[in-house]
């Protein structure tokens, strides 16, 4: 069997439709079709049926794509390996990132692998909902996700190759003025009564809202609700709301209407857990290259720095 046709067949099983195999690989629908029907008569068994208006796996299409990634993963170590020997990780590195942590983490990261020649990282900014994370690793080689739990559950089962980079505290941002703007920590009681700017459904932040809900006995009111948290933190630095920030990416200053630059004020919160946890996502056969494996030492790094230049602020 043809090793391009079976990852034809793996990209199948990862995307789930022709058309989308076929977007990713640079071909039209008719010629994956075409290749998918030789490596059928290949192996010698059906490996598509029909499923409405389109095509799923057999059993034997699932197992055959299970080793295609067991082929691939195999390919581009061997790679590794020589490139190991001959000291080279060159090639391009496509990542992808939601936008705090790109903001947190390019910077160094791209400063770091300025001193790799023969190294390109091609990054890109993308915010899916924490569930939605994996899929971006059909596309990217390395893929920055965040999430609330350790790993999460709904990332199970992908085979993918998961590296914890960081845990970043999530703090409540008050507007300059709050009464609670003097106290060292807010506890979710001191927060009873206050307007909230949240996150849109399925975010990581709102099972943060969820628990300071369930720990003060009352419904947080939410007001507003933004991915971007740059919107959001001109919103609480104008007094129209607070929130749930990272530590490590907030705090700007913004202009109110009268020009005057205002700071928010981020305080730790107790007797919930408030916090992010940010991964490297990749393909088992993509984790395997040496250029890959660089970015994400680079990414280890610098999340390290990050880390060492903020210290745990206990309350």
């Amino acid at each position: 069997m043809d090793v391009r046709r079976l990852e034809l067949l793996r990209e199948l099983a990862e995307r789930g439709s022709i058309t989308e195999v076929a977007r990713a690989t640079h071909r039209t629908p008719s010629a994956v079709s075409q290749q998918l029907r030789v490596l059928e008569r290949e192996a010698g068994l059906p490996l598509t049926e029909k499923a409405g208006r389109g095509i799923v796996l057999t059993d034997a299409g699932r197992a055959l794509a299970r080793s295609a990634a067991d082929i691939a993963v195999a390919i581009e170590r061997a790679d590794a390996l020589w490139d190991e020997f001959r000291h080279d990780p060159t090639g391009e590195v496509s990542l992808a990132t939601f936008p705090t942590g790109g903001q947190m983490l390019l910077p160094g990261v791209l400063h770091r692998l300025s001193r790799q020649t023969g190294l390109t990282l091609h990054a890109s900014d993308r915010d899916p909902v924490s569930e939605h994370f994996p899929d971006l690793t059909n596309d990217f080689d390395i893929v920055v996700a965040h999430a609330p739990s350790r790993p999460p559950a709904l990332w199970q089962g992908r085979g993918l190759e998961v590296v914890h980079l960081m845990t970043e505290p999530l703090d409540v941002a008050l507007p300059p003025g709050h009464p609670l703007a003097g106290e060292t920590s807010v506890s979710p009681t001191d927060l009873i009564g206050d307007q909230w700017i949240g996150v849109p459904w399925g975010y990581p932040f709102e099972q943060t809202l969820f628990d300071i809900s369930t720990a003060a006995g009352a419904p947080v009111n939410i007001v507003q609700r933004f991915a971007d948290t740059r919107v959001t933190e001109a919103l609480v630095a104008a007094g129209l709301g607070i929130a749930i920030l990272p530590r490590y990416t907030a705090g700007g200053a913004y202009l109110t209407s009268s020009t005057m630059s205002q700071r928010i004020s981020l305080k730790p919160l107790t007797g919930v857990r408030a916090e992010r946890h940010i991964y490297a996502l990749m393909r088992p056969d993509r984790a395997e290259r040496l250029a890959v494996r660089t970015v994400v030492d680079a990414l280890r790094a610098e999340s390290a720095a990050i880390r060492d230049a903020n210290p745990t602020i206990i309350p």
